[in-house]
């Protein structure tokens, strides 16, 4: 019998062993996967290049949370100041986009001044019915359907009348109308993105960060979950082992662990089967060089770029591939609710390349020196207009049965690293409460 057992060793179940340990328990997690990490996980591939599964970054401002990353890799991270850029018809431009359209088509900056003109005699309102309404009350309709629209078709894969506004917070800059008309004239502008500046491990990629929490963990490994028995809390493993326990702390994504409990009634089913996510093929290419561009990374609008975002790893730490190389990391999303996965593997490698040399970011004489393509089922939360009514109808019949959820997919948020770990503690710290 296991007092607390945690499913998942993602940044959130390593979260809530750390929890755990402090106060004195021997945490065990159980994880699908052959290693430890998750989402965070960080790969060495061909040729002596390190990527990420997707790009990950730290800038909290959790002071605890800064002294726990710096400690777990001896102090030895990277600080940089962020810069980012858009890609739109030929035309790189700061992000964000609103505030530096020096250098875009007379007509469409014309078009897009006069909205926001019109926009400062229209009164604000709290709440929104939806995202694209919220995008045209901030930014008029010229550029919303210019450039969020299509980015966020490519990115949530849905068009944003379909999704809430529950998850912007600061992601998204409402740019004043003095700001707008500057960046209009001028091609210098301030930098008002919501992040400055971030840390990143010299070494070992992101998953460096999660050293010292590894460290006095039992690790069940290659331990899929595949039954769970809520009545008599017992799991049931792929690898035909099973566990009894008092209380569980899960990562796990809330549509996979509802598919395994036994009896769950049919309302907690269709609710778990509405929580829509993404998924990413994520396309990490190795070039000879590493003047490829200054932005750590990059969003992109045209809907013939088959990318929505790209990462440049090289930029993060030097030491994620050989010395005067460069790498390019691209997400291509597609998702079951509303584009589902309709190409294979390869021929999205192919697309990406192709793409790449359009946006001249590789170009016709680099030597490519490696491409990992990898498919990860679940990317991102979409906000959805079905996702808060769901969440408490899955939430509340897991808690009833001493499940305690955590991290992006155990409490279905838009969480970055920080938040994650910290969900994790806190799920631990909800678990003992139990006992």
């Amino acid at each position: 019998m296991k007092d607390i057992t945690i499913l998942g060793a993602g940044i959130a179940g390593m979260g809530a062993a750390f929890h755990l340990k402090k106060e004195g328990s021997q945490p065990e997690i159980y994880e699908k996967r052959s290693r430890p990490g998750g989402h965070t996980s960080s790969h060495a591939v061909e040729g002596g290049f390190i990527y990420d599964e997707g790009p990950h970054v730290s800038f909290t401002k959790t002071e605890r949370i800064q002294e726990l990353f710096a400690e777990s890799v001896e102090d030895q991270y990277e600080v940089i100041q962020v810069y980012a850029n858009n890609y739109w018809k030929g035309h790189w431009i700061k992000h964000p986009a609103i505030c530096n359209l020096h250098g875009l088509p007379d007509d469409l900056v014309v078009d897009i001044i006069k909205d926001v003109a019109e926009l400062q005699h229209e009164e604000t309102k709290d709440e929104y019915d939806n995202f694209a309404d919220w995008l045209i009350a901030s930014y008029g309709k010229t550029f919303s359907e210019t450039f969020p629209f299509e980015y966020n078709q490519k990115y949530h894969t849905t068009h944003p009348k379909n999704l809430s506004t529950d998850w912007l917070g600061p992601r998204l800059y409402k740019a004043s109308f003095e700001e707008v008309v500057r960046g209009a004239l001028s091609p210098v502008t301030k930098d008002v993105h919501y992040v400055d500046h971030f840390r990143y491990p010299t070494h070992g990629g992101f998953e460096s960060y999660l050293a010292m929490f590894k460290k006095d963990v039992a690790f069940h490994l290659e331990h899929e979950m595949v039954r769970l028995e809520p009545k008599d809390k017992k799991l049931h493993f792929s690898n035909g082992t099973s566990l009894d326990y008092k209380q569980l702390v899960s990562s796990l994504p809330l549509p996979e662990i509802i598919k395994r409990i036994d009896g769950v009634p049919e309302e907690v089913r269709e609710a778990a089967s509405k929580l829509a996510c993404s998924i990413c093929v994520c396309v990490s290419v190795g070039i000879d060089r590493s003047d490829i561009s200054q932005a750590q990374w990059s969003y992109f609008y045209d809907e013939e770029i088959s990318f929505a975002r790209t990462s440049m790893p090289h930029l993060l730490s030097p030491k994620t591939g050989p010395e005067g190389t460069g790498s390019i990391q691209c997400e291509v999303y597609f998702s079951e609710k509303y584009k589902p996965l309709n190409k294979s593997l390869e021929e999205i490698e192919k697309d990406v390349l192709r793409d790449l040399r359009k946006c001249n970011l590789v170009r016709e004489d680099d030597t490519i020196l490696c491409v990992d393509t990898r498919l990860l089922p679940y990317a991102n939360v979409i906000f959805d207009l079905d996702r808060v009514k769901s969440l408490e109808t899955v939430h509340a019949y897991l808690d009833e049965l001493d499940i305690h959820c955590c991290g992006r997919f155990g409490e279905w948020g838009y969480h970055w690293t920080d938040e994650s770990f910290i969900s994790g503690e806190n799920a631990a710290e909800k678990a003992l409460s139990r006992l």
